[in-house]
């Protein structure tokens, strides 16, 4: 039996309802919040007793927003640096960021026991990223090495209150079947967030349709669903439109607000925002094509403005943007 079927009650986004997450974490620190991230390392944030309180508001914004507009919410922790090579760089050794990933989940526990209702069910995701620059597939690892290299910290998140685990900024094929190959080991639900070009593919250079369906073979269909992200809608929307089964296992997007390639975000230095409404209505029109969407958020340069609005083109409402001004 499909994953995905096993899953369904555990994964409530499995469903039909709407469910948001949250946008560009390390991007709204850096540069609405002024505040340093080596790295891009917002797990270190924990540390403190400030960092965590920063954490906490971003969180509760994403919270108070499912909770108006009656939507689920899925909360992402932020450990998307916290692996061995990038925990290694920051100072980190193996228990130290095993600290870090329970401590991550414990935050979100806490946002979820103050936040959940009926109408508004909150799921807990162990975030894992890339091994390397989620923007270059130069070095790759076998999907054996990538099941090594990513099991301890699932099995970090196994030990704790999280529903499942995600995998983002994903850019080639081998890391996300070992990403799901150790879920699977794990027994934990996974998601795979895949990271796409201009042209709508892997920077790899293998298509969309393509990885979703080796990953799928290679792991007997064990992720619960797949997703975007990093990518603004015009980089894949095209993509999207050609049609196929494939597009049935997709049920998240969360884009970036710049139509900017990888290469000209990383020599910016200042962020580029783009347009909150104008990446809600893409959003509305993707909906059609993606039949099973259920999980929106941003990610580079959104905010919860962005959030906001992709949320208002898809249940409509404006209770939360009496306060929060888009645009």
């Amino acid at each position: 039996m499909p994953a995905q079927a096993v899953y369904r009650n555990r994964l409530p986004q499995l469903g039909s309802k709407l469910f948001i997450t949250d946008a560009g974490l390390e991007t709204t620190l850096i540069f609405q919040e002024k505040i340093d991230l080596p790295y891009f390392a917002s797990f270190t944030l924990l540390g403190t007793p400030s960092g965590r309180e920063t954490l906490r508001r971003y969180f509760h914004t994403y919270a108070t927003m499912a909770r108006e507009y009656r939507v689920g919410l899925v909360l992402e922790s932020v450990t998307w640096r916290a692996n061995p090579d990038w925990g290694a760089k920051l100072g980190f050794d193996r228990e130290a960021l095993r600290q870090m990933n329970r401590d991550s989940i414990e935050l979100l526990e806490a946002v979820r026991a103050g936040f959940e209702t009926t109408e508004t069910p909150i799921v807990i995701s162990g975030n894992i990223g890339p091994r390397g620059d989620g923007y270059n597939a130069d070095k790759r690892m076998t999907p054996e090495e990538a099941a090594d290299y990513h099991g301890p910290q699932i099995q970090d998140f196994v030990a704790t209150a999280a529903d499942m685990v995600a995998a983002f900024t994903m850019n080639y094929v081998e890391e996300a079947i070992g990403v799901v190959l150790a879920a699977k080991r794990a027994g934990m639900p996974v998601a795979i967030s895949f990271t796409l070009e201009t042209d709508g593919r892997l920077p790899s250079g293998v298509t969309l349709r393509d990885a979703i369906e080796a990953v799928d073979w290679a792991t007997d269909g064990h992720a619960a669903y797949f997703m975007i992200n990093c990518a603004h809608p015009t980089h894949f929307q095209s993509t999207l439109r050609e049609g196929g089964e494939w597009i049935r296992r997709l049920r998240g997007i969360r884009a970036n607000a710049s139509c900017k390639s990888h290469k000209e975000l990383d020599e910016s230095t200042e962020l580029d925002s783009g347009d909150p409404l104008d990446m809600g209505q893409r959003y509305r029109e993707l909906h059609p094509v993606v039949s099973a969407l259920s999980v929106v958020g941003g990610c580079c340069g959104t905010d919860h403005r962005h959030v906001e609005a992709i949320c208002r083109s898809l249940v409509g409402g404006t209770t939360v943007g009496q306060r929060v001004a888009l645009g």
